[in-house]
């Protein structure tokens, strides 16, 4: 994945991630998975969980609480 597309990726998880801050505690992990399953395609999803598994830089401690919930697509 291009250095581009990472950082556009992180962003926007990011971005779902400060939106769902302000829910409940308890809501806001499966609001930021529940966002992400819904509306990205499974190529973004598997660009998001190969960036988490080399450690996940950037990304809010949400999105990284998140991705237990979020659907992880088969590999390409």
């Amino acid at each position: 994945m291009s250095p581009d597309t990472n950082a556009k990726l992180i962003y926007m998880a990011n971005q779902i991630a400060t939106f769902f801050k302000s829910q409940p505690a308890a809501e806001a992990a499966e609001g930021v998975a529940t966002h992400i399953n819904k509306f990205w395609e499974p190529r973004m999803r598997r660009k998001l969980f190969e960036h988490i598994d080399h450690g996940g830089g950037g990304l809010s401690p949400l999105v990284i609480e998140a991705a237990s919930k979020i659907k992880r697509p088969e590999a390409a």
